[in-house]
């Protein structure tokens, strides 16, 4: 009578402390017909589980960076005569035609007057950088501004060296911008630097907007914007995967704890050490030791450790 009063105390206990989130972790102590009483030697303990299916589906690895929206051709304008600057003619997003002037340049020293020295325009195209301000010195290594030449817009981005060895030419990226919240833009990366910035320790990207049904470009974007770029590194298809939290780390294996049924018909807990392959967004590749559309149990596992009675309360 003692050990079983014991053994009562020590359930009520142990179902009290590991009592979480409206899940019952520990032993219930419900009796079969549902009233509240006190164990039996032979009694079995009986655990409440969430299960989840194991399936097959795509794992894909992501890789998230900031880039900004650039021109894939654009030009900085220099001067061709040193002096200060003396007149701007154009202004932040202004549209300027290859040959056009854009500044005068005066070259004059003191007691000497010269003519102004005109800016040319190289390529037809937006002004995408904010010209110098009249009276600067300015000289033919003096960038006054930069025009980008309309359409052909691409995403410049700089991934940590951490990150580079997964890169490659060809992968698939959704791009987000401020300006349109909620809406997902497709893109590709076209270009992968092969030199590492020793300054940064990052290597510059390029990726170009996938056209639209029509074959046009969005007309929406424009140069300078700021993107939030998901980039697909790696893709596992069809993997048998289950929740990452199913995952039991027991006398260095890895296990899962399969929802079955015993001699009696009765739901029980069987004990499964599985050969794991990587973790990708909260799912978790099983290589082995486990089959498509086994009841997984996926919480409420921590203190089982095989052959326990269970109860399955509902799934995830």
């Amino acid at each position: 009578m003692k050990k079983k009063t014991l053994l009562t105390k020590s359930l009520l206990i142990a179902g009290a402390l590991l009592c979480a989130g409206g899940l019952l972790l520990g032993p219930s102590l419900l009796a079969e017909n549902g009233e509240t009483g006190a164990l039996g030697a032979d009694d079995a303990a009986v655990f409440s589980v969430r299960t989840q299916e194991a399936q097959r589906q795509n794992l894909h690895a992501f890789l998230d960076v900031n880039g900004e929206i650039v021109s894939a051709r654009q030009a900085d304008v220099f001067p061709e005569a040193s002096g200060r600057l003396a007149a701007v003619r154009v202004a932040l997003g202004s549209y300027v035609r290859a040959g056009d002037v854009i500044a005068e340049v005066d070259p004059s020293r003191p007691g000497a007057d010269f003519m102004n020295s005109p800016v040319i325009a190289p390529i037809s195209g937006i002004v995408s950088r904010t010209p110098l301000s009249v009276g600067m010195t300015v000289g033919p290594n003096s960038s006054i501004t930069v025009i980008s030449a309309n359409g052909n817009l691409e995403i410049s981005a700089r991934i940590p060296e951490r990150e580079v060895a997964d890169l490659a030419v060809g992968q698939k990226a959704q791009v987000s911008l401020q300006a349109f919240p909620g809406e997902i833009f497709a893109a590709t990366v076209t270009r992968v630097s092969p030199v590492l910035d020793s300054a940064s320790r990052t290597k510059l990207i390029n990726l170009s907007f996938d056209p639209l049904p029509n074959g046009a470009h969005d007309p929406r974007i424009n140069a300078g914007m700021f993107a939030r770029i998901r980039i697909t590194t790696r893709t596992y298809h069809d993997t048998l995967a289950v929740p990452a939290e199913a995952l039991v780390a027991s006398r260095g294996a890895d296990v899962i704890y399969v929802a079955g049924l015993d001699a009696a018909g009765l739901p029980v807990a069987h004990r499964r050490e599985v050969e794991r392959g990587p973790s990708l967004q909260g799912w978790t590749e099983i290589r082995g030791g486990l089959n498509e559309g086994e009841t997984v149990i996926v919480q409420g596992q921590q203190l089982l450790s095989g052959g326990e009675r269970v109860r399955i309360i509902g799934g995830v």
